[in-house]
């Protein structure tokens, strides 16, 4: 038979919990038996302690802020699996809303994928900050005050355990004050501003009601890094630490704004604590892993990259960077494994289909390759790295008009991209184009003036077809951009023995000869001669 339950769990963001501990403190005042994480749970089966609790309350109430539903894309998300349990086993769920809270705006809507779409079905309360009281009455006499047919389950001595030291805690605390619950609101207004400055205003606003908070800290640090301020974010790292050591997400944070600095052992100290703090977050793993790799550490790269999709087996950006080092590590076959199985979780992922283009192109397969670029190149069809490997496998192939036909297009789109004008001018040249050759260097100038390989090229082609002046000027310039290379010297002499400038030509050539190009290039043996030549011509 239907009957009246005074047993309730409070579901919130850490970032709510005044609003919370207030709401918990309102409830017990009258009488109801109330659960909520107030401290964290210190039982190594933490979620399965909390969503116990769930399942032993009758009413559920989800506090709902503009932030709160940020992170439910992600399945694992624990607040997201509160709420699950709670659809899951019929609570009577009341969503409480909060200052600035819609269901109907996009960036919420958008968080509420699978079971949490039905939450919008479900009544909510309105929770103004300054008719707190009032909505707390209409909370028990409206929303909590129904009979219920509920089937309560339960509780482990763990849960019951961790239910009476929370409970404890939470009566002990002093009651909120309406700072810290204005400090939310201004936290609140900066996660909804767009303009980052405007955010950290008001990030600063909610610190300087409640600098107690952390997370306010951790996040004012976020939105510093954003705006390239890595000294600022440190800061608020330090003092986000200094107030709430045991919580991993500062180290992780301050691991990613130390990284950005270039400090990759310093980085590395606060991934190994946050792993420390929370073995499963498989974010954590994942930053971890991007640092060892660009420490050179590809094997532990590779273990993190093997946790972190573990702990996460839809995340798509840690297998594909797995693929990465595993293609880094000459492993080409375990890359386009990892490379389709990014691309079975994101089939739009265009990265995954270029970096599988550049291992099946390395492993011989260009078939295969050609299609993967083209793939990436549909799913983005503005990312020049894209058409270049594309063409690059066309020339490979010998296919010198496929290979022709991509450049066209990359200059159509590019028409400012010296480096496009300059490989189909190399391609013109393998096709015996001279003209059309002459003319994409001579554009890759206009648009590069320092382009010493068009100057070359330029140069060469010129020197074959009887413009030693222009050539000449070629390879003047190029030499003038770079005189430490050693190409220019001696095609420049040999148009100056056709000149009769015998004793530039011997310059050039010496010159050549004390940079050991000709060694380099196997070429010694000719310049010598040459140069013997050349003197008993003056």
């Amino acid at each position: 038979m239907a009957r009246l339950e005074k047993t309730v769990f409070v579901s919130y963001r850490r970032t709510n919990a005044p609003w919370a501990l207030t709401i918990f403190q309102n409830l017990s005042q009258h009488g109801y038996d109330v659960f909520f994480d107030f401290q964290g749970i210190a039982s190594g089966d933490f979620e399965g302690v909390i969503l116990q609790n769930v399942k032993a309350r009758a009413h559920f109430l989800v506090l709902l802020t503009p932030s709160a539903l940020e992170r439910c894309t992600d399945f694992g998300d624990l607040f997201r699996r509160e709420i699950e349990t709670a659809l899951d086993t019929r609570r009577n769920i009341v969503p409480l809303f909060f200052e600035g809270f819609d269901f109907s705006s996009p960036t919420i809507s958008s968080q509420l994928t699978g079971k949490l779409e039905t939450l919008k079905r479900y009544n909510a309360l309105r929770v103004p900050i300054d008719f707190f009281v009032e909505a707390m009455d209409r909370l028990r006499e409206k929303f909590l005050n129904v009979p219920l047919d509920t089937v309560l389950h339960p509780l482990s001595k763990s849960a019951q355990q961790a239910a009476s030291d929370t409970k404890t805690a939470a009566n002990v605390a002093p009651a909120v004050q309406d700072q810290e619950l204005t400090a939310i609101r201004w936290f609140e207004q900066g996660k909804n501003a767009a303009d980052i400055d405007e955010q950290l205003r008001c990030y600063s606003n909610a610190i300087r009601l409640d600098p107690r908070d952390f997370i306010f800290y951790v996040t004012r640090g976020i939105a510093l890094k954003h705006k390239g301020d890595l000294e600022g974010a440190l800061q608020d790292y330090d003092e986000a630490i200094r107030l709430k050591p045991e919580h991993y997400a500062a180290y992780v944070n301050r691991g990613l704004a130390r990284e950005g600095k270039g400090d990759v052992e310093g980085a590395l100290q606060d991934y190994d604590e946050a792993i420390r703090l929370n073995p499963d977050d498989g974010i954590t793993f994942r930053n971890r892993a991007s640092a060892r790799w660009g420490k050179g550490d590809l094997d532990g790269a590779l273990q993190d990259y093997d946790e972190a999709f573990r702990l996460r087996p839809h995340d798509a950006f840690a297998c594909y960077f797995r693929g990465c080092v595993r293609g880094a590590k000459g492993d080409l076959e375990g890359a386009i494994q990892d490379c389709d199985e990014t691309i079975n979780l994101r089939p739009d992922f265009y990265e995954a289909y270029n970096f599988r283009g550049i291992m099946r192109r390395d492993k011989g397969d260009l078939v295969g390759a050609l299609q993967d670029f083209e793939k990436a190149i549909h799913l983005k069809p503005d990312e020049l790295r894209f058409y270049n490997n594309r063409r690059g496998v066309y020339a490979t192939k010998g296919d010198l008009d496929g290979a022709l036909q991509v450049c066209d297009k990359i200059i159509s789109l590019f028409p400012e991209d010296a480096e496009a004008y300059f490989t189909r001018g190399c391609h013109r040249g393998d096709k015996d184009d001279t003209h059309g050759a002459l003319q994409d260097y001579s554009d890759a100038i206009r648009l590069m003036p320092d382009y010493y390989a068009a100057y070359i090229n330029r140069g060469s082609l010129r020197q074959e077809n009887g413009d030693l002046d222009g050539a000449l000027q070629d390879y003047d310039e190029a030499i003038r951009l770079r005189p430490e290379e050693c190409a220019a010297y001696v095609n420049r002499s040999m148009i100056l023995e056709k000149k009769a400038e015998f004793l530039r030509a011997i310059v050039d050539l010496r010159k050549y000869l004390e940079m050991d190009c000709g060694v380099r290039i196997g070429n010694q043996a000719q310049v010598d001669q040459r140069l013997r030549d050349l003197v008993k011509k003056l």
